[in-house]
C-alpha cells in the first residue's frame, strides 16, 4: 500500500476554482484501477490551503494516476497554476 498526503496553499480568490479542480479530480482519480481512497479536504485554520490524503494499492497505481488524463487537466494544468506552495508527505502505516 502507498500513502501520502499532498497540501496545497491557494489565494482565497481561487477557492472556488480550487474547489471545483478537487471535486473533478477525485472523482476520476476514484475511479483508477489501484487507487484505494483518494479524499480532498479545505484545512479549516489558517491561510487557504487544501489536503489530499491518497492510497494506493501499489507504485504502479501511483504512476497510472500521475500520468492520467484527468490529472493533467486537473492538477498540472489547474491546481498547479493556482497553488502558491506544495508538499507532498508520504506515509508510513503503523497497523
Amino acid at each position: 500500500m502507498v500513502s501520502f498526503t499532498v497540501r496545497m496553499e491557494f489565494r482565497e480568490e481561487d477557492r472556488q476554482r480550487v474547489r471545483e479542480y478537487l471535486q473533478k479530480l477525485a472523482a476520476a482519480s476514484r475511479q483508477e484501477p489501484g487507487c484505494v481512497t483518494y479524499v480532498p479536504h479545505f484545512v479549516e485554520e489558517g491561510p487557504p490551503t487544501m489536503l489530499i490524503y491518497e492510497q494506493y494499492s501499489d507504485e504502479a497505481a501511483v504512476d497510472h494516476h500521475r500520468s492520467s488524463s484527468h490529472f493533467a487537466q486537473y492538477a498540472t494544468d489547474g491546481l498547479y497554476k493556482v497553488m502558491t506552495s506544495r508538499k507532498l508527505e508520504r506515509l508510513e502505516a503503523l497497523a
